[in-house]
């Protein structure tokens, strides 16, 4: 009969995925997983299976939670220019540690580029998700007048999605709160009447 695991999995889960999103993943090795979790060599491989796989399981959390994240911030204010604002503001985190992590989902694009079909599926499916929402809030905004009504609705998606990248990728590279924050309000006063 086999011994009934003696640790919280998604509590191991969550301390993978700090290691992950500081380290990325060819930096992170079993020892550093297992110490940082609490668990040992075999607990870790028949829980989680191979690295690879709590490496998948860790980000699709991350992006889980980030991403609900995300969408609650663009749809919450009445407002879609608000919305937008909100959405972009909040990727920066007041705490400098986790500022200094930047986003889980774009070092993997960094570390990995578009090599790996498995990532490449779950970018796809997380990024037309919230392509596809901020494309409803721009379109709302230019029929509330908020949003200049010259912009294409594909391309402003795309722009804002491309700012939230080059946000997280500054905060990992050392911007400052303020300076992050004045990069959100510069991007939306681009699309303003």
């Amino acid at each position: 009969m086999a011994r009934p695991r003696e640790f919280d999995r998604d509590a191991a889960l969550d301390k993978a995925l700090r290691v992950f999103w500081a380290k990325g993943f060819a930096a992170t090795s079993t020892d550093d997983l297992r110490e940082a979790m609490g668990i040992g060599r075999q607990s870790l491989y028949g829980a989680f299976g191979d690295k690879r796989t709590l490496y998948l399981e860790a980000l699709d959390t991350y992006q889980r939670r980030t991403n609900s994240g995300h969408v609650r911030r663009l749809t919450q204010p009445a407002s879609p220019i608000e919305g937008i604002e909100a959405l972009l503001s909040g990727l920066v985190a007041d705490d400098d540690g986790e500022r200094a992590l930047g986003c889980m989902g774009v070092g993997s694009v960094g570390e990995f580029g578009v090599t790996d079909e498995a990532l490449n599926a779950r970018r796809q499916k997380v990024g037309s998700l919230l392509h596809q929402r901020i494309r409803e809030r721009v379109e709302e905004g230019q029929k509330l007048g908020e949003l200049d009504q010259s912009l294409d609705v594909d391309q402003t998606a795309t722009f804002i999605q491309m700012t939230m990248t080059g946000m997280q990728l500054a905060a990992r590279a050392g911007s400052s709160l303020n300076d992050l924050k004045a990069m959100a309000r510069f991007a939306v006063a681009r699309l303003r009447p």
